[in-house]
C-alpha cells in the first residue's frame, strides 16, 4: 500500500518519529505508543482506508482516537 503524499521534509519527520511510511508499506499499524503495531486487517469504509494512508492507524486505533466523548 502507498502512503498519501506528503512534502518530503514532513515525510522524513513522520518516518523518523513514527515509522509511518515503513508501517504503511508493510500493511501494519504505527508502532506503539502511537498505534498498536499489528497488521491492519480490514477497514469499515473507504474513508477509514484513506485515513490509514494519511495517519498509518488501523481501524481499531482510529476508533480509539476518533471516538466522540460526551
Amino acid at each position: 500500500m502507498k502512503p498519501s503524499d506528503k512534502w518530503p521534509v514532513i515525510e522524513m519527520f513522520l518516518e523518523a518519529m513514527a515509522g509511518r511510511t515503513t508501517a504503511i508499506t508493510n500493511h501494519l499499524c504505527l508502532p506503539e505508543p502511537i498505534g498498536c503495531g499489528k497488521p491492519i486487517g480490514s477497514f469499515r469504509d473507504n474513508l477509514s482506508l484513506k485515513e490509514y494512508r494519511i495517519s498509518g492507524l488501523c481501524q481499531e486505533c482510529q476508533d480509539k482516537i476518533f471516538t466522540v466523548v460526551d
